[in-house]
């Protein structure tokens, strides 16, 4: 296995990441929040090398994650389940009480292995089907 460490992040470090697993068809600028600075950001590196992200926004006693990404050759590793289980005790430490997503609807599933709760809200953008999903904590 990996040697694994998760750490907070600078967004700009997240844009690379973001860009070439979720979106490498777009523009680059595409995968950059106007948000980004407000956000709490966090990388996963394996073998000392960046290879999943994540970005958290706090409103109130809700947070959100959002561009949840791992580069093409990092997943099915784990690395995913690891970044998710990190984020989730952050925010349980925060004092949050929910948790919540846009999750693409062919990822759902791997959300509901950790509580996380499909929602009626579903939208479709930039060539996906999203359902948003939630998380009591």
């Amino acid at each position: 296995m990996a040697n694994i460490q998760i750490e907070q992040i600078h967004p700009a470090l997240t844009w690379r990441i973001r860009h070439e697993a979720m979106y490498p068809d777009m523009p680059y600028d595409s995968v950059k929040l106007k948000n980004d600075d407000d956000g709490i950001h966090f990388g996963l590196y394996a073998n000392d090398q960046l290879s999943a992200v994540v970005s958290l926004f706090e409103q109130g006693d809700t947070c959100q994650f959002r561009k949840f990404a791992a580069l093409p050759e990092a997943q099915g590793k784990g690395f995913g389940r690891l970044l998710l289980a990190h984020i989730i005790s952050y925010i349980k430490d925060t004092g949050a009480k929910k948790l919540w997503c846009n999750a693409r609807v062919n990822a759902s599933g791997f959300y509901a292995k950790f509580g996380f709760q499909e929602t009626n809200k579903t939208f479709f953008e930039n060539g996906y089907d999203f359902v948003i999903m939630e998380l009591e904590l």
